[in-house]
């Protein structure tokens, strides 16, 4: 039987939470943040499961994250990287989910380069599935962590005013985030010029700005994102000194937000393109580094209440046996 508080076999998206389930996922964190900062960093929650980190696209921080959550959790925990996988040698992504439920993983985190691969995956597997990210679909755990970090800095997670500013048409992370932030009433702003701002994206109940000064005014959380070029097949910017210029964060257009405003960025910063060196490192605005701490705490929190999921419905069937 799955927990009431939060009863989901994975974790896929922020779209399919409710608001309460958000919260309790954060009230959770909590304690993770606190062993994180311990001198003994290590529980025993996950002993004796597998999980496997899945990721058919690059990543450092994310893949680190998560095998950091999971060892400190306890699980043993295997990277499987897309550069030495059968995904490159023909395997269709169903015979891999095939091959990796035949390996009786526990836990199994997945990043895929295209939307929807991981609801794929996850529906072919007898376990819980995290998606760390797929396409320009969702990334929930980041939105998860953005939402803890806001709430320890702002004291709530509603009624703000948040800015997000940048590639909103390539980012999963601006996807995930407006979506919470919705749910939890909170004011958004979409900030980027018109070759970076999706069509129809008013309909999400958001305002759109294609000025970095008017998207800014009276922000409590300007959030910036990383130009996807490795996702643009055009001309979608002029030139990066042109992007800077006009949408880069210093602190000129900074001063346009509220004066206890909070700077955030997913990471990799492209320093000079998005955002300004001193902004990103003035620890008085910008919380970058507490974002990734957060990382490691939701995600920890995520594998737990899942994997408290999993045994339960071990335990009932084994009952019903």
């Amino acid at each position: 039987m799955t927990s009431p508080l939060f009863p989901h076999r994975h974790l896929l998206g922020i779209a399919g939470l409710q608001p309460h389930e958000i919260l309790f996922l954060l009230d959770e964190a909590e304690q993770w943040v606190t062993l994180n900062r311990s001198l003994t960093k290590h529980d025993d929650r996950l002993s004796g499961l597998t999980q496997i980190n899945a990721f058919f696209e690059n990543s450092t921080r994310t893949l680190l994250s998560f095998e950091i959550a999971g060892k400190r959790l306890g699980a043993d925990v295997v990277n499987m990287h897309a550069a030495t996988s059968s995904v490159k040698k023909g395997e269709t992504l169903i015979d891999t989910a095939i091959t990796l439920n035949a390996m009786r993983a526990d836990v199994i985190v997945i990043r895929h380069a295209s939307s929807g691969a991981v609801a794929l995956i996850a529906d072919k597997v007898d376990c819980p599935v995290l998606n760390a990210g797929d396409g320009r679909h969702e990334h929930p755990t980041q939105a998860l962590l953005d939402a803890l970090t806001i709430r320890r800095k702002k004291g709530r997670l509603h009624r703000l005013t948040v800015a997000i500013c940048g590639d909103i048409a390539h980012s999963r992370v601006a996807r995930s985030n407006l979506i919470l932030l919705g749910k939890m009433e909170n004011r958004v702003r979409l900030v980027a010029p018109p070759t970076l701002m999706p069509a129809g994206i008013g309909e999400f109940g958001v305002e759109v700005c294609h000025d970095m000064r008017e998207g800014l005014k009276d922000a409590d959380v300007v959030m910036m994102l990383r130009l996807q070029k490795e996702r643009m097949d055009g001309g979608f910017i002029p030139s990066e000194r042109e992007y800077y210029h006009r949408f880069g964060l210093d602190a000129e257009k900074l001063s346009h937000a509220k004066p206890d405003a909070i700077v955030m960025h997913p990471g990799p910063m492209n320093r000079g393109v998005e955002i300004d060196g001193e902004i990103a490192d003035d620890i008085n605005r910008s919380v970058i580094q507490e974002q990734v701490e957060m990382g490691v705490a939701v995600r920890m929190a995520a594998m737990d209440l899942l994997a408290r999921n999993l045994r339960a419905e071990r335990a009932a069937r084994e009952v019903m046996a």
